[in-house]
């Protein structure tokens, strides 16, 4: 698996049969790792020198040993100095249902420069258990699909209630309440290959953010710190990161994913979303609105269709909701007809594509809806004028 990725390097994902030692080749630069039983022989391997906006190939030796492997050749990002045309791709809902692990494959076609896996990656509803947790990992690993999508394809992730922990857990905000939250944050950062895990082991969770070109990444942890009695899903810690994030950001869009989407009344009778955060919701959006920041729109997941919607933000302009999380998932969610919704599909898997181009001189992401054969379904064009105060 490719991921954190930047202009000028990339990190690997390997998992061995027994502890190894894992290279990775590209031209003449090799770097390398050891894999172990304590990682569940997993390693990540840095490779660091590259050229910004450039193709490679690259080989995998185990124990020095040339491996078999399919799909190995990944993209670089373009420098935020010379932005150029990309396109991301995003979902959740990944279900293991064999007959659409097809799925994979079928983003792969579209060549995105990276790939956001917004939770309910897997479906694993164990948290007590760390033997189911590996094995639904280890099912998913094991797909040749998933295997050629992950080495070719930047790929960056945060968890929903299903990887995490139960259906629409409420954890609480303590680090090591219940006892199984550090051990659960512990093997999904073996399964992984995300530029951080939160605040690390002092602060476990899955947030982070990532540059592509000039485009600004922001991703939320929805589940660690949530907690009702005090109103909040990210906890204060994750929250102040997430508002010095945005203040100090100079991306030309700034994109912020969340597990669970912010739009009002998308899952009726429901506090699971953010209407079961409804302050919280209202103090991030009112100081984006209160320090004038540009360039803002929000993609999430966990309703298992494709929609986009607007939310208004009084003294501010409209945010834009992107959803998408039906990616391989059987079960399907009605669209819910609100007022601010633009088009919802639900009628079998499908994933979100953005579009960005910001060298043109007022930049644009283009928003398209692909199911699982490949039909786009909708398109929406958004201009970064169109997301910055009067």
């Amino acid at each position: 698996m490719v991921g954190s990725v930047t202009d000028r390097a990339a990190s690997f994902w390997l998992r061995t049969r027994m502890p190894a030692e894992v290279s990775i080749v590209i031209g003449d630069r090799r770097a390398s790792a050891r894999t172990s039983a304590d990682s569940d022989f997993t390693a990540v391997v840095r490779m660091e020198g590259l050229r910004p906006n450039t193709s490679y190939g690259y080989q995998v030796l185990i124990d020095g040993q040339l491996a078999k492997t399919e799909s190995t050749r990944f993209k670089t990002f373009a420098s935020s100095e010379k932005p150029q045309p990309f396109a991301v791709g995003f979902g959740g809902g990944a279900g293991f249902i064999p007959e659409w692990e097809r799925m994979w494959d079928n983003i792969t076609k579209y060549k995105p420069t990276a790939f956001l896996m917004l939770g309910d990656n897997v479906y694993i509803d164990q948290p007590e258990h760390s033997l189911a947790q590996h094995y639904c990992y280890y099912r998913r690993q094991s797909r040749p699909e998933w295997r050629r999508f992950t080495a070719s394809t930047a790929i960056y992730s945060i968890w929903d209630d299903h990887d995490f922990g139960t259906n629409d857990c409420v954890p609480g905000p303590e680090i090591e309440k219940p006892a199984w939250k550090r051990k659960v944050w512990e093997i999904y950062r073996q399964n992984w290959v995300n530029p951080a895990y939160g605040g690390g082991e002092k602060q476990p969770g899955c947030w982070y953010d990532f540059m592509i070109a000039d485009v600004h990444f922001i991703m939320l942890d929805g589940r660690y710190y949530r907690n009702r009695a005090g109103g909040s899903m990210l906890g204060p810690v994750q929250k102040a990161w997430l508002k010095k994030t945005l203040k100090a950001s100079t991306g030309t869009f700034k994109v912020l994913a969340s597990p669970v989407p912010f739009s009002p009344k998308i899952k009726p009778g429901s506090k699971d979303p953010w209407d079961g955060f409804p302050d919280e919701r209202a103090e991030i959006f009112s100081w984006i609105a209160e320090s004038r920041i540009a360039g803002v729109f929000l993609i999430a997941a966990d309703r298992h269709r494709t929609d986009l919607r607007t939310i208004p933000n009084p003294g501010s302009y409209t945010l834009y909701e992107f959803e998408s999380s039906r990616l391989t998932n059987r079960h399907t969610h009605p669209v819910v007809q609100t007022e601010r919704l633009i088009w919802g599909y639900n009628k079998t898997c499908s994933f979100g594509l953005m579009k960005f181009d910001t060298s043109m001189d007022d930049p644009e992401v283009t928003f398209e809806l692909i199911d699982i054969d490949g039909n786009t379904h909708q398109t929406h064009t958004l201009k970064q004028s169109a997301l910055r105060s009067e």
